[in-house]
Parts: structure tokens; C-alpha cells; sequence
């Protein structure tokens, strides 16, 4: 939202970056033979995803009739079902769902209407944040922003104000959720001048969502509709963005600038470990072995459990618990002569203490 944004493309980040960290590539070539995605378990992780959210979506429908709180009870888990076809669409975006990639194409388009995300625009830009993660010099595409102390020190105090809220909880985990999927998302923010295709990306995915809407506001009605969707979206949309906050803003993550950033190191580093407890995991689609998703995106979700199970060494790498994510609302800048991420209390803290 504040840092600005600066296209560049992967083989630029990846030349400009040098050889990565000796452990870090050692593990992400151990961690290659896990690159098998399977049609016939893509499969069936996409049934057992699409079909109880179809299903959950209907029993509210039927019981909101006899009552709102009634059939709001099953907004939640048609939420978390509803984040889990996120998962497949984003691993469909990195290639590593099906075997066959025209089955990710296509299963990735479908999701992102549900979803409300353009699949080929958001693959693109999720491609540039997988490359350029943890680089100071490349911010702006797919990410949170995030300043460092030394330009957040050097922004007018308007810029200051802009940036602050822009990282306060209530905005970055309330309102920008429901502002990035239901209103960012239909147009191609960021890419409205890089050809014809984020437009069609994007225009497509609104023409589809528009009909399935209409038909289904002509089976249950407009209010029904809302009732229905709304709270589902935005459970699902805030617990996408609280994934993906907890993912790379966390105490001891990594940011380096060129040369010294190095790509599987910043992977393996800057990437949390947030050990999920198991209903969560399922839900989220293993998402939270990061590190490990980070170091190799072709590993499919449905095959991260077995990494950590085999090397139980990745376990205790930036590991986070649910209780511990709670500690990172705060921080906000990257301080680069501490190598780790402070609030804004801190930032002000020691500007006195300076002063003094």
C-alpha cells in the first residue's frame, strides 16, 4: 500500500541474487523427490473440499428459513471449507496439484471464482512474491507492505499516518480482507498496463462469478444470499490474509538487500513454521509448513505432513504455535541493524531513548 511498486521479472531476481545458503540448498534438494503431485489424490481432495462447501452452503439456505443464528452456525466451517479450495487453487497456481497441468489450469480458474480472485493475475503475482521473498529491493507485488525502519523514519508525517493504519490490526485483518476480495480483485491492480491478459484474467472471473450469483440469487433470493455469502467470505478472506501475515511477519524472519539476499536461503528463513493444531492444518491445507513450501512451492499440500515426518529436522525451523502467532499483531518494521521485526512502540522507544 506504501512501498512502491516495481515490475521486475523472476530471471532478473534470480540472477541478481547469487548462489543461496549452503543448508538451504541442501534441503531444498532433499526435498525435491516430494515434487509428485497425483491426478487420482488431487482428485480427491478437491471432492472432499467442493462437496461439504456446496453442501454447507445449502443446509444454510434451508435453515435460515427457521432462523438467521440458526443457519449462521455453519457459516464457520463452510469458511474453512472455503479456505481450503484456496489452497488447491494456490497450489494449482504453483503447478503442483494434479500431474496434469491443464487439470490445474482449469481447476485453479474454477476455484477463483469462488474465491473472487483472478487465477492467472494472482498466479503471476503470487509467482513474483515466491521469487523475490524476504528481498528488500523487490517488495511491492503479491505481499504485505512492509518498511524498514530507516524509510519509515524518512516518510512525511502524512506517510507515516497512511502506513500506521494501513498495519493496524482492525485494517489489515478487517477491512482490507473485504476490500482485496471483493473489491481489489475486480480489476487487475497493478497490472492494468502489462497487456490484455490480466484483463481478461479478471474480467472473466467477474462475468463467471456474475452468473453464478444471478442463478444463485434466483434459487434463494438476494437476502438470503447475503446472509449466506457475506459472512462467509469475509471469515474465509480474514483467515487467508492472517495466514499469509503470520507466513513472513514474524520476529526473526529474514530481509536482506542485494547481493547478500540469497533466494533459498530467504525461503528456508524467512518463511514461518506455524504448527497448526490438526483440524486447523487439514483445513488450511498445510500451508503453515511454509519454510518447507517456500523451499520447493511443487510440493503439493497434500504431501508437506510427510516431508516434516521424515525430517523432523525442519520441525524447529522459525516453528510458531497458535499462541505465539498472537505476539506478532504488532510488529510492523524491519529493523535492519537488529535483523528483526519491531513495533512501532519499539520504533518510538528507542527514539527517545536516542534523544535522551
Amino acid at each position: 500500500m506504501v512501498s512502491e511498486r516495481k515490475p521486475y521479472r523472476l530471471s532478473q531476481i534470480e540472477t541478481a541474487a547469487g548462489s543461496a545458503g549452503k543448508d538451504a540448498r541442501a534441503w531444498a534438494k532433499t526435498i525435491a523427490a516430494y515434487n509428485q503431485p497425483s491426478n487420482l489424490r488431487g482428485t480427491f481432495e478437491f471432492a472432499v473440499s467442493l462437496l461439504p462447501f456446496a453442501l454447507l452452503w445449502a443446509a444454510m439456505a434451508v435453515l435460515l428459513s427457521h432462523g438467521y443464528w440458526l443457519g449462521l452456525i455453519f457459516a464457520v466451517p463452510a469458511a474453512g471449507f472455503l479456505v481450503r479450495l484456496f489452497m488447491i487453487q494456490h497450489d494449482c497456481g504453483h503447478g503442483a496439484f494434479f500431474r496434469n497441468s491443464h487439470a490445474n489450469e482449469w481447476v485453479g480458474r474454477t476455484v477463483g471464482i469462488m474465491t473472487l480472485t483472478p487465477y492467472s493475475v494472482w498466479k503471476h503475482t503470487h509467482a513474483l512474491h515466491h521469487a523475490g521473498s524476504g528481498c528488500l529491493d523487490h517488495r511491492g507485488f503479491g505481499e504485505i507492505a512492509t518498511l524498514t525502519v530507516e524509510e519509515y523514519k524518512a516518510l512525511s508525517p502524512w506517510k507515516r499516518f497512511k502506513y500506521r493504519f494501513y498495519r493496524h490490526p482492525l485494517v489489515l485483518f478487517g477491512i482490507g480482507p473485504a476490500f482485496v476480495f471483493i473489491l481489489d480483485h475486480r480489476l487487475p491492480t497493478g497490472m492494468m498496463r502489462r497487456g490484455w491478459q490480466p484483463w481478461i484474467s479478471t474480467m472473466g472471473t467477474n462475468a463467471a462469478l456474475a452468473a453464478l450469483t444471478a442463478a444463485l440469487i434466483w434459487l434463494v433470493g438476494w437476502k438470503v444470499f447475503l446472509l449466506i455469502q457475506l459472512p462467509i467470505t469475509l471469515i474465509a478472506a480474514t483467515a487467508g490474509v492472517w495466514l499469509f501475515f503470520v507466513q513472513h511477519q514474524f520476529e526473526e524472519t529474514s530481509w536482506e538487500r542485494l547481493p547478500e539476499w540469497q533466494r533459498q536461503h530467504a525461503a528456508l528463513h524467512g518463511s514461518s513454521h506455524y504448527d497448526l493444531p490438526q483440524p486447523l492444518r487439514w483445513f488450511t491445507g498445510n500451508i503453515g509448513v511454509h519454510h518447507v513450501h517456500h523451499l520447493s512451492a511443487r510440493i503439493p499440500f497434500y504431501r508437506l505432513g510427510r516431508v516434516l515426518r521424515d525430517h523432523p529436522e525442519l520441525r524447529d525451523i522459525n516453528r510458531m504455535t497458535l499462541l505465539d502467532s498472537l505476539k506478532t499483531i504488532p510488529l510492523a518494521l524491519w529493523d535492519e541493524t537488529q535483523q528483526r521485526m519491531i513495533s512501532f512502540g519499539e520504533y518510538r522507544r528507542s527514539r527517545m531513548a536516542a534523544a535522551a
